[in-house]
C-alpha cells in the first residue's frame, strides 16, 4: 500500500494540489486521469520521492519495493539490454555485482567467502538464479528478440528503448508500480501483451495514460484530479466517465429545483412582508430561504477543443494507386513491392509493430522521399494533409502561433485564423506564442489546426494522438469520425482505431495485409490468429 496524506504542492502562488489524503491499495489497479497541466505526472513524481511536495507526505508499507517507469531513454546507453532491465531491482542488481567483483578476485580472503556466501543466500532469496530468463521472459513478450539482449543500450532505435525501460519497470515483481504513458511508442501487440501482464498483476499499480481502450482493459479503479483534489472512482475508465456525468447531471437538477424552490420564496417574501397578518409566515420563509445552498457547480479544469475537418470539394473516385513499391533505409529493405489502391470512403489504419514502414510509406505519399522502385499516383481531384510523427522542423522558426497558422490558409485575416486558433483552445494572448517554445502537446494541436484550415479531402496522420490529452483525443476521433473525406492513418490508441478505420492494413515481413474490415475483426480473424502462433512458435524457439 502507498499513501499521500496531506499532501499539497505550490509552484508559486498556485496550489497544483491542496491537502490531498488518497490510499491505493495491494490489487488494485489506478488510472489516474486528468486535463493536461492537472499534475498527473507530477503527482506520480510526489509519490516516487523524486519530488518534494510543499506539505504532506508519502508513506508505503515497511519492506515494499516501488518500481518506476524511467523517463530517461539515455540513462542505460552504457550498459547491455538485459543487465538495464535486471537494474529494475537494485538490490538485486547490487548483489549480481558484488558477487562479481568478489569471485573475480585473485587474492580470495575467508572474509570474501563469509561475504560471497551471505550475498548468494540474499540472491537465492530475492529469485536472482532466475533473474536472466524472467527478463528475458518480458523483454520478448514486448516484442524484442533475443538477439537484441546482449545489445548495448546505445545501440536501440527509441521505441525498443521504450520497451526495454518498460521491461526493467515490470522486473522482479515490485510491490507498488508507477507507469507514466506506458503504451507511449508501443505498437498494438506490445500494448495488448502488457495489457494481460497488467491484468494478472496482483499488486498495486498507478498508471497515466491517454489511451481510453487501455485504461478500461487493466484498471479497476480510476484517480480523477480536478479542482487540485484527487477523487476516487470505482471500475474503469468509462464507468469513470458515466459516474462523473451523472454525479453533474444529478447536482445541475439538484440546484435547478433549489433555484425554483429560492425563486418561490423570494416571491412570497416580496408580496407578504409588509402583510401583518402574513408577517410569520414571511419571517418563516426568510429562515428556509436562508437554508437552500446550491452545490458548488466549478467550472472543469477539462477543456475539449472543437476538431472539424471541412474539404473544400468533394473527392472523386480515384483517390490513390500505389504500385510495386519500395524503399531501403540505411541498406535494409523497410518496403517490398507494395501495391493497392484506395477508395473514396476508405478509413485505413495502418496497425502492427512495423512503424518505420508505415512512416516510411506516409512520408513518400507525402512527397517527402523518394521511393527506389514503383510509384503512386494521387487522384486530381485530392488534396493531402501530412501529420508526421516528428513535427520538429515544422516549428523551427520564431514565428507567433497566429502568423505560423495563417501562412497556411488562404483567407489571411487575422480575425478568421484566430477563429480556428479559439478552437483549438488557443484563446487571446495564447495566439501570441512563439511556436518553438509549445509543449508537445501544443505542438499537435497547431498541427491539426493547419490541416482543418487547409480544406484537404485527404488526411494522413502517422500517430496524432502521442502528447494529446484525453479530451483532444476524443476530440480528435469525433473529428474524423465524421470527415467526409479519406484518412490514412496509424495510432497506437486502439479505440481509436477501432471506431475511425472501415479497412485495415499490415505491413509484414510476408507482404501486406488488406483487409475491409474493423480493427477488433481483424484482431480476432484467423489469419490473425495464424500470425501469431508463428510469432510465438518464433519466441519459443528463441528461448
Amino acid at each position: 500500500m502507498i499513501s499521500a496524506n496531506n499532501i499539497t504542492l505550490r509552484l508559486g502562488k498556485k496550489a497544483l494540489f491542496e491537502d490531498v489524503n488518497i490510499k491505493f491499495t495491494a490489487g488494485n489497479c489506478y488510472g489516474l486521469i486528468g486535463a493536461n497541466g492537472a499534475g498527473k505526472s507530477t503527482f506520480l513524481k510526489i509519490l516516487s520521492g523524486k519530488l518534494e511536495p510543499t506539505n504532506g507526505d508519502v508513506s508505503m508499507d515497511p519492506g515494499e519495493r516501488l518500481s518506476v517507469l524511467e523517463q530517461d531513454h539515455f540513462k542505460y546507453d552504457d550498459y547491455i539490454v538485459l543487465d538495464t532491465v535486471i537494474m529494475g531491482n537494485k538490490r538485486l542488481y547490487e548483489i549480481m555485482k558484488e558477487k562479481e567483483a568478489i569471485y573475480a578476485k585473485e587474492d580470495f580472503t575467508e572474509e570474501d567467502g563469509i561475504k560471497a556466501s551471505e550475498l548468494e543466500g540474499e540472491f537465492a532469496t530475492m529469485n536472482g538464479w532466475e533473474a536472466e530468463s524472467d527478463a528475458a521472459t518480458l523483454l520478448n513478450g514486448l516484442g524484442i528478440p533475443t538477439d537484441f539482449h546482449y545489445t548495448q543500450m546505445s545501440e536501440l532505435d527509441g521505441n525498443l528503448k521504450v520497451k526495454v525501460l518498460l521491461a526493467q519497470a515490470l522486473f522482479g515483481n515490485p510491490d507498488i508500480l508507477l507507469l507514466d504513458e506506458p503504451t507511449n511508442h508501443l505498437d498494438l501487440d506490445a500494448i495488448a501483451w502488457l495489457e494481460e501482464f497488467l491484468i494478472n498483476f496482483d499488486n498495486t499499480v498507478i498508471v497515466v495514460s491517454h489511451d481510453r481502450y487501455f485504461l478500461n482493459k487493466v484498471c479497476t479503479m480510476i484517480a480523477d484530479i480536478d479542482y487540485g483534489k484527487i477523487q476516487l472512482y470505482a471500475g474503469n475508465y468509462d464507468f469513470w466517465y458515466e459516474s462523473s456525468q451523472l454525479m453533474i447531471r444529478q447536482m445541475k437538477e439538484a440546484n435547478k429545483k433549489k433555484e425554483e424552490k429560492i425563486k418561490e420564496l423570494q416571491e412570497f417574501i416580496q408580496r407578504f412582508s409588509a402583510n401583518a397578518s402574513k408577517s410569520k409566515q414571511a419571517t418563516s420563509r426568510k429562515r428556509a430561504l436562508e437554508k437552500i445552498q446550491l452545490d458548488d457547480m466549478r467550472p472543469s479544469s477539462r477543456r475539449y477543443p472543437y476538431i472539424d475537418f471541412r474539404p473544400n470539394r468533394d473527392i472523386g473516385n480515384e483517390v490513390l494507386t500505389v504500385e510495386h513499391l519500395s524503399k531501403s533505409i540505411d541498406g535494409e529493405k523497410v518496403l517490398d513491392d507494395i501495391s493497392f489502391t484506395v477508395g473514396r470512403e476508405d478509413k485505413i489504419a495502418f496497425v502492427g509493430p512495423n512503424t518505420i514502414a508505415t512512416t516510411t510509406l506516409f512520408k513518400i505519399l507525402a512527397g517527402e522521399l523518394e521511393p527506389d522502385s514503383g510509384s503512386y499516383k494521387w487522384g486530381v481531384t485530392t488534396s493531402q494533409a501530412y501529420f508526421p510523427v516528428d513535427n520538429t522542423k515544422d516549428f523551427d522558426s520564431d514565428d507567433t502561433i497566429v502568423d505560423w497558422l495563417t501562412q497556411f490558409s488562404e483567407e489571411k485575416d487575422a480575425t478568421y485564423v484566430r477563429g480556428f486558433l479559439g478552437r483549438m483552445l488557443f484563446a487571446g494572448e495564447d495566439g501570441m506564442k512563439k511556436v518553438k517554445v509549445l509543449s508537445g502537446g501544443e505542438k499537435v494541436r497547431c498541427m491539426i489546426s493547419k490541416m482543418m484550415i487547409c480544406g484537404a479531402n485527404v488526411l494522413l496522420f502517422d500517430q496524432p494522438t502521442n502528447h494529446l490529452d484525453m479530451e483532444s483525443i476524443t476530440a480528435l476521433n469525433n473529428g474524423l469520425i465524421k470527415f467526409s473525406g479519406v484518412v490514412l492513418f496509424t495510432c497506437q490508441d486502439h479505440q481509436f482505431v477501432q471506431t475511425t478505420a472501415n479497412r485495415i492494413m499490415e505491413l509484414t515481413p510476408q507482404g501486406l495485409i488488406d483487409k475491409i474490415t474493423t480493427y477488433d475483426e481483424y484482431l480476432a480473424s484467423d489469419e490473425m490468429a495464424r500470425k501469431r502462433q508463428i510469432m510465438s512458435v518464433a519466441t519459443n524457439d528463441e528461448d
